[in-house]
């Protein structure tokens, strides 16, 4: 029967409310409050924002209802590799096409090993950001700028003494990783579910005040400017590519997570609109972020092509000639580390699920055992920022040659698995699934249908494979 779902039956979603909390909290993370603001401030804003926002619509979004239809229509099975060679299998076709299902677990879990050391650098400056608002209440003055005892260059090299301290970033990653296994471990509905219709509310929240405080407080029309009048001399074949990824990498797709949370809807669940939810809440996340941060940005007079280094080092110093800026700070960075943890849940549950049906182990031993290969892996990453700092485990490969051990991890999992995977499952279910099966389990029919099965037919396909083809070889964009 589609759709039957019986794992779901057993430990599934309360509510389409509820998968709808837990799916935009698997998307929404470090991708679009850090990398997303990054990537529009080095490519000029506007005319990448407009790219990014086309591709969502032609290509994110067909491709969030693929994964989470694959995930419901596999026959009950939680996990990515046991849903996609159901469907193989009850369409006609060879079971080998769960390779790419497996290759979305695997990548999952390399993912998980270095998102955990990342979101502890996040936990790290949540700590600091708190101390400094205690320290800021106990001396009567809860409203002071943030780091106001210290100078600009002490707050930004804070992020340098965090890198040279293997110890700490151990400790931030290990806490991270407990606090992340302890929500899986309690199951979908008594753990992921709760959590999710917790954080998401309370994070869109910060959100939001965030925002406000920064059309106040900051230079919100110049941000505006930036962010939506499009520049298309700034718009080079780099950007569009990396639009492209973006809009691809910032929707969890390719990473086990859609699939499996998928398999946890009820049949009763339209997944068309639902899909279609996901990936403008994730949009509308990633444009309030560049406008919760730009104003900020050049109220300051920094620099919005700072890099990495704008959420860690530009924003504290931002906030540090800002009324209210230790607050503001503690609530940004703990508004980060809810969408780092909402990401880092599906990134567990996706191999601990499969995990669950390879092994035959019940949820809390299959967590375990995830979580800590993953910490195992993870610690080195760490350690590559200081005692490692040397290593270079992808040496011999051209593109990753001078790369540290935490972004061979990374480029590895986001230059060639995760758009493998997504090309694989593209053409999988546009060209070889069972049309009636896929055509019932969309919840889509008519124009809708043949609309969105065209582009998962010819348009994904075809970006997916330029992500991979770029990525690998980025030479071809001169």
């Amino acid at each position: 029967m589609v759709g039957s779902g019986a794992v779901a039956a057993n430990d599934g979603w309360s509510s389409r409310t509820a998968f709808l909390m837990a799916a935009i909290g698997a998307a929404v993370g470090l991708g679009n409050i850090w990398r997303f603001p990054t990537l529009a401030g080095e490519n000029g804003g506007g005319a990448f924002v407009l790219v990014y926002v086309l591709c969502v619509a032609l290509i994110g979004m067909p491709m969030v209802l693929t994964e989470v239809l694959l995930g419901r229509a596999g026959g009950g099975h939680a996990d990515a590799v046991g849903s996609v060679a159901d469907v193989a299998e009850r369409s006609g076709r060879s079971r080998m096409w769960s390779t790419f299902g497996l290759i979305e677990v695997i990548a999952a879990f390399f993912i998980l090993s270095f998102y955990s050391v990342v979101a502890g650098w996040v936990l790290n400056y949540v700590l600091l950001s708190g101390g400094d608002v205690l320290s800021a209440v106990l001396a009567g003055n809860p409203m002071a700028t943030a780091f106001a005892e210290q100078s600009q260059a002490e707050v930004t090299g804070m992020m340098g003494t965090l890198f040279s301290s293997p110890g700490r970033m151990i400790a931030m990653h290990a806490l991270f990783m407990a606090v992340t296994l302890g929500i899986v471990m309690l199951g979908v509905g008594g753990g992921i579910e709760k959590a999710a219709t917790w954080l998401m509310p309370a994070f869109f929240v910060l959100l939001v005040l965030i925002t406000v405080y920064g059309a106040f407080e900051g230079a919100f029309a110049e941000a505006v400017t930036f962010l939506f009048t499009p520049d298309f001399s700034a718009l080079t074949p780099l950007a569009v590519n990396e639009a492209l990824g973006q809009a691809f990498f910032s929707l969890s797709l390719g990473s086990a997570a859609l699939i499996t949370y998928g398999s946890y809807v009820p049949a009763r669940v339209s997944l068309g609109s639902t899909a279609a939810m996901i990936a403008a809440a994730d949009t509308g996340v990633a444009l309030l972020a560049g406008l919760m941060i730009f104003p900020i940005v050049f109220a300051a007079g920094l620099d919005p092509a700072a890099g990495p280094a704008l959420i860690f080092q530009s924003l504290p110093v931002a906030f540090q000639g800002m009324p209210g800026g230790a607050l503001v700070g503690l609530a940004f960075f703990v508004l980060i580390f809810f969408a780092a943890l909402t990401s880092s849940i599906s990134l567990l549950e996706g191999p601990t699920a499969f995990a669950m049906s390879a092994l035959k182990l019940r949820r809390v031993p299959a967590a375990i055992l995830v979580a800590v290969l993953a910490f195992a892996i993870g610690i080195a990453c760490a350690l590559g920022y200081n005692v490692w700092s040397d290593v270079r485990p992808l040496a011999f490969w051209s593109i990753f040659e001078n790369t540290d051990i935490l972004d061979s991890i990374d480029g590895v999992t986001g230059k060639l698995m995760l758009p493998l995977a997504g090309l694989g499952l593209a053409v999988f279910t546009g060209w070889r699934a069972d049309r009636r099966l896929v055509e019932a389990e969309s919840g889509l029919s008519g124009v809708a249908f043949v609309l969105w099965r065209g582009l998962v037919v010819w348009l994904a396909p075809v970006a997916v494979g330029l992500i991979l083809l770029f990525g690998l070889f980025p030479g071809l964009l001169g």
